[in-house]
């Protein structure tokens, strides 16, 4: 019997991505398809998105910090 050989990141289905990010799989698909989601790996017909890539496109889709007003805060 052979061992397995441990993947370098852990691989989630296009499901699971789904549920992960609380959307539809149309909405990755639609992504998908304007080049604008996560990075994802095709197996023949499958789709596999790797955790690391997933968790650095979220973090690339934070809003920037708001502008410090130049007004001094009125109380």
């Amino acid at each position: 019997m052979t061992t397995p050989i441990p993947l370098p990141h852990p691989l989630l289905d296009i499901r699971e991505l789904s549920e992960y990010l609380g959307v539809p799989v149309s909405t990755i698909y639609d992504w998908r398809s304007r080049g604008v989601g996560p990075r994802a790996y095709r197996f023949g017909k499958h789709l596999k998105f790797a955790v690391a890539d997933v968790t650095e496109w979220i973090e690339a889709q934070r809003d920037p910090a708001p502008a410090a007003s130049s007004q001094p805060s009125r109380r």
